[in-house]
């Protein structure tokens, strides 16, 4: 599905590699519209073989359930062979996730930097 214009200012994912995470810092509004693109971005970096992926949302500034449902299918699906991390604090994110009780399903971080240290952590 094309995204217009005002949507794309809206809606980014940025991709690095911290060590052996992949992290995907998305900002913007994760809505029906935006979530299949994240879950083109998780199952693209999922393919490169990291030791953990980590979604970032600390720039979002919305979130609905299809992309809820986008992180939990990733749990599901890369789980058993990856770390699977997401970054969300606030109303805007991480109330939403504990609602759902999806803070049950896969790992939720309030900032970056304790994912990363979390992960990189020997279990």
């Amino acid at each position: 599905m094309p995204v217009d214009e005002t949507q794309a200012a809206q809606f980014d994912i940025a991709i690095h590699l911290d060590r052996s995470t992949l992290v995907l810092t998305v900002s913007g509004e994760l809505d029906m519209r935006t979530a299949p693109a994240l879950d083109s971005a998780i199952s693209k970096g999922a393919l490169t073989a990291p030791a953990a992926l980590v979604v970032d949302l600390a720039k979002v500034t919305f979130v609905a359930s299809a992309a809820m449902t986008v992180l939990t299918v990733a749990q599901n699906k890369f789980g058993d062979t990856l770390q699977f991390a997401v970054v969300a604090d606030g109303p805007a994110t991480s109330r939403p996730i504990r609602l759902m009780g999806l803070d049950q399903v896969f790992s939720l971080y309030e900032d970056l930097p304790t994912a990363l240290a979390a992960l990189d952590s020997p279990s």
